[in-house]
């Protein structure tokens, strides 16, 4: 008797040990580390509303094989150590099956190595950092265009345009430096150079130095790679000294919040964009979209929310395609199975050596009255 109760006992134990994390029978929990507070905390919320919006829309309906999805953010305020901090924490507690939605260039880049040791997969990094798509990396997979995509969209257009005189305003750190590659190549690719640059640290708004030199080479346009306070500082720091070049900016500058700081001094900045637009209700995933948000009112329609719901409609389908009984191991092949997989008018492709996603990029100019014009 004694060993039909020690097998029914180490039985038991097997399974036990053998649950993957974050996974019941009626729950999967995916986590994130987003900046809910900070002075980038509007983005950080719009993103993981959109992630939620879509989740709740799932769960719904019943959840993925009856399981419902539960988010769990954690906040970092775009602080890479907290993000750093944050992953630690899912690992260690094991109550997380996937992660999803983190932003920043250096956030992203500092836990990979945590990635790869726990083996946990982040879909949707909010990171255009070509260093950290190739080589594909087995656990992270992109969802958005890279910074190469959206400076050389720029670039382009810029050249278009005939203007010649470049020069680059960017954050300090990896996104900004990974977004000042993109245009040092795109401008390479002409034969053109950068007039002047002018950086700024992460989570300040203090510009003086660069208005200072980037003024001074008197540019015809200026390439924005920072985020929205420190981008709204640097036009105000310009128009003060009468220098008034055209600016375009990487998705991350968040466009609606510079048409709010700067009112009808917005009037002519352009932003590239890697989702559809969010109100053209012609595309399938746009009218999905604005029906999961209607009368919700922790998220508002715009760039932000549609790439979060975006990313949860990617995690959502790689969970599908796992199976009713997922692991970690499943969801990363079932992802890299994803080719040309289209969510209603955005395409996602990913393949074992290459988890790049999506190179969609737009660029929305801001109008009068701040309208956005495509």
């Amino acid at each position: 008797m004694w060993r039909v109760m020690l097998g029914l006992l180490l039985a038991s134990f097997s399974g036990a040990t053998l649950a993957e994390a974050g996974v019941s029978a009626t729950t999967l929990i995916i986590g994130q580390s987003g900046s809910l507070t900070g002075p980038t905390a509007p983005r950080g919320k719009e993103i993981q509303g959109g992630i939620q919006a879509y989740f709740d829309q799932i769960n719904a309906k019943g959840g993925v094989f009856g399981r419902k999805l539960v988010l769990e953010t954690l906040d970092d305020g775009y602080e890479a150590d907290k993000t750093l901090a944050n992953t630690k924490r899912f690992i260690a507690e094991g109550r997380v099956f996937a992660l999803i939605g983190y932003r920043g260039t250096s956030h992203v880049a500092g836990v990979v190595p945590l990635l790869n040791d726990a083996r946990l997969p982040l879909v949707a990094p909010v990171t255009g950092a070509d260093s950290l798509r190739s080589p594909a990396n087995r656990f992270l997979f992109h969802v958005k265009a890279s910074y190469g995509d959206e400076t050389e969209a720029i670039v382009n257009q810029f050249n278009s345009f005939g203007l010649k005189r470049i020069a680059v305003f960017y954050q300090n750190d990896g996104y900004g430096k990974e977004g000042l590659a993109g245009v040092d190549a795109a401008m390479k690719a002409r034969n053109l150079t950068l007039v002047a640059k002018g950086a700024v640290e992460r989570n300040s708004s203090d510009v003086t130095h660069a208005v200072t030199s980037i003024a001074g080479a008197n540019p015809e346009a200026v390439v924005v790679i920072a985020q929205f306070n420190a981008a709204s500082a640097f036009v105000k720091g310009m128009r003060a000294v009468n220098a008034n070049p055209l600016y375009m900016a990487v998705s991350p500058v968040e466009i609606e919040q510079i048409a709010k700081n700067l009112g009808e001094a917005a009037r002519g900045f352009a932003v590239a964009q890697v989702v559809p637009f969010p109100w053209n209700l012609g595309t399938p995933l746009v009218r999905e979209y604005t029906k999961a948000l209607t009368g919700r009112q922790d998220v508002r329609v715009g760039f932000a929310s549609l790439e979060g719901f975006i990313a949860a409609k990617v995690m959502v389908e790689g969970l599908r395609r796992a199976g009713p009984q997922p692991t970690r191991e499943k969801l990363v092949a079932a992802l890299e199975g994803m080719r040309d997989f289209d969510l209603g008018g955005y395409i996602i492709s990913y393949a074992p050596d290459n988890h790049r996603g999506s190179r969609y990029v737009d660029l929305i100019v801001i109008g009068k009255d701040g309208r956005f014009l495509r």
